[in-house]
């Protein structure tokens, strides 16, 4: 069955990035390849609970993978930090929100809200290192 497996992410500076997705976010280093023209070939994921889930271990689909592309242009480099058009376009599930919240905000990730309690479930706004937003997500 078909799923999608990567969504790019333009981004201004591979190291950077890559440091502020496994360090401040906690994801994991899939591939850093280099691609012999000054580019790179980056994925890092979130990393997959303990519960199951975000890697199919529970029968679920894979956990989507990000590509860390570096802007290649100023067309690239004006979509940085608003390729979803200032909305929240990413949405990273937890299975423990106080926990990742509080991990989150001790790694310098800036949230722009207090954290909700909404009927679908626990939610905070944060942006990443480039302004995108994302919801962090327990669903109820």
């Amino acid at each position: 069955m078909p799923y999608i497996a990567l969504v790019t992410l333009v981004v201004d500076d591979y190291d950077k990035a890559l440091a502020f997705y496994t360090r401040a976010l906690g994801f994991e280093l899939i591939e850093d390849t280099e691609r012999g023209d000054g580019s790179r070939w980056v994925v890092v994921r979130p990393r997959p609970s303990a519960g199951g889930g975000p890697d199919g271990s529970d029968g679920s689909a894979a956990s989507v993978c990000l590509l860390l592309a570096r802007a290649k242009d100023d067309t690239e480099r004006a979509s940085i930090g608003v390729q979803t058009g200032g909305r929240v376009g990413f949405f990273l599930h937890t299975d423990d929100f106080a926990r990742d919240h509080a991990r989150m905000r001790a790694a310098g990730v800036r949230f722009l809200e207090e954290p909700r309690h909404e009927p679908y479930g626990s939610v905070a706004v944060f942006e990443d290192l480039y302004g995108n937003r994302w919801d962090l997500l327990q669903p109820a």
